[in-house]
């Protein structure tokens, strides 16, 4: 017996690494998925008032700051019992468009398409995003940096900054937008339209036209048939930014729909002795380990969980890219983990039309942006769909507002077993017997994990609060250990 490690997994927010044990021929015998890092952001938000709470938990994740804004944002109006007022609702949804569609084209082209557009097997020194650019040429590469820059400036228009937004108040935003800034939004979430269209067509060209990549999406190496969760609106169409949380089955056929306020009635957490990140799973099937299928509790929250989850995209272009997705692979759902990143552009141009439509709405320049609080009630729940899975917000405080309590279930955490899952399998189905193990093999078996674009610098905790301190002490010639310690802080 032996083990490979993937140490770190790259192209991911975070750290996180992968354990391979296989034995002499090079047959997998098991694989550990470890995120050894904890940040602990549930801890130090206790006894700080909750209003604070928008602008704290952004600082999780330079990724995407704007879901834990929107989550910590939804959660506080519930902690006060505030309705939120109707243009401030608008302005909401749309700087969450306008990031989904920076984070979704992010993804595309600096994570996951060098996999693609490079090939999985290819030099890594030029599998990157340089790479990427070096093939598709500088004018792509320069639209990717020029849809950035928009988006950044569109979203600090609504939400204050770029980075970590601050407009979220209880009852609504911050500031109106003046028709100035309207007519750019408007400007500019029509450039993204256009953009999510090029890059629909570019993914048809560069990965659907390639019948080696569609066999490697189809292939039984990236296939799981799990539960999958997402928001839905009253129509049962995909929504980022509210709705109810709808759960189907590997058969396709609706488990259950709830009001986010009620996910601890839906969801608990396993947990394993080697990782920061607990393993959430649906308490009307139970944890059942580490398998699919129906008698297994275990559910991906990720953008092909979301179409699967829906009945349909609520926007015209989105819709017809959503039926095409389905009549190419076979019927809903999809169970292909890789089919993930076309679910992803499905998403990007959802995205942007939903963005283009708010933008044009003559109520978005409607200066009543906020319903003032006139009480609190001590406990709210925030639910978004974030990019990488639906994210829940749960605070509770006391009658002054201050903090007693704080869970967060993120994006990734929704997906740890799946991931964990997709890594063993694609491991057996890729190192056979005997075979030498290459970089680009291991960097397929990344593939398997990067289609769910993970992110751990928001996803860890552990349930008993503790964090150990292992020291290792090796002898300064032959380097072996002499002793090892260790200690929870």
């Amino acid at each position: 017996m032996r083990k490979v490690s993937v140490d770190p997994i790259t192209r991911l927010e975070g750290h996180g690494k992968i354990e391979i044990f296989v034995d002499d021929d090079n047959k997998v015998q098991n694989v550990y998925f470890q995120v050894p890092e904890l940040r602990g952001f549930e801890r130090f938000c206790l006894g700080r008032p909750v209003e604070e709470l928008a602008r704290i938990t952004p600082r999780i994740c330079g990724v995407c700051p704007e879901a834990h804004h929107m989550a910590a944002t939804k959660a506080i109006d519930q902690v006060f019992g505030v309705e939120v007022a109707p243009t401030g609702r608008m302005l909401r949804e749309l700087l969450y468009n306008a990031f989904y569609v920076t984070d979704h084209t992010t993804h595309f082209y600096i994570l996951a398409g060098p996999d693609f557009i490079m090939g999985p097997e290819s030099d890594p020194a030029k599998r990157n995003i340089l790479g990427v650019i070096n093939k598709v040429g500088l004018e792509i590469g320069g639209a990717v940096i020029k849809l950035r820059a928009d988006a950044a400036e569109l979203i600090s228009m609504i939400g204050g900054k770029q980075i970590h937004p601050v407009m979220g108040l209880p009852g609504g935003v911050s500031q109106a937008i003046t028709a100035e800034q309207r007519d750019r939004m408007v400007q500019i979430t029509a450039e993204q339209v256009e953009f999510a269209k090029f890059t629909m067509g570019l993914f048809n060209d560069v990965v659907l036209g390639n019948n080696d990549y569609v066999d490697l999406i189809k292939s039984d190496a990236f296939t799981h048939e799990t539960y999958y969760m997402g928001l839905v609106d009253e129509n049962n169409k995909v929504n980022f930014y509210d709705g109810k949380v709808r759960v189907v089955g590997p058969d396709g056929a609706e488990l259950e729909k709830f009001e986010g306020k009620d996910y601890l009635a839906h969801l608990a957490e396993h947990v394993e002795p080697y990782s920061y990140l607990v393993y959430p799973y649906l308490k009307s099937v139970g944890w059942k380990g580490f398998v699919d299928g129906k008698d297994s509790g275990v559910y991906r929250a990720s953008p092909l969980s979301r179409l699967n989850a829906s009945d349909g995209m609520a926007t015209p272009l989105a819709q017809a890219e959503y039926e095409r997705f389905y009549e190419t692979l076979g019927g809903k759902p999809v169970h292909a983990t890789l089919a993930t990143h076309w679910a992803r552009l499905v998403e990007l141009l959802y995205a942007a039309e939903r963005a283009h439509e708010l933008a044009t709405d003559p109520d978005i320049i409607n200066p009543d942006v906020r319903n003032i609080p006139t009480g609190i009630v001590g406990e709210g729940v925030g639910v978004v769909e974030a990019p990488r899975g639906t994210l829940y917000h749960h605070y509770k405080t006391d009658d002054k507002g201050m903090v007693t309590a704080v869970n967060l279930i993120v994006g990734t955490t929704n997906n740890n077993a799946a991931i964990s899952m997709s890594l063993k399998k694609a491991a057996e189905g890729l190192l056979t017997g005997g075979k030498e193990i290459k970089e680009g093999t291991l960097n397929m078996i990344e593939m398997a994990f990067r289609a769910y674009d993970p992110c751990f610098g928001c996803a860890t905790h552990t349930l008993p609060g503790e964090m150990p301190l292992q020291i290792t002490v090796r002898n300064e010639t032959t380097h072996d250990v002499v002793a090892t310690a260790q200690r929870n802080m």
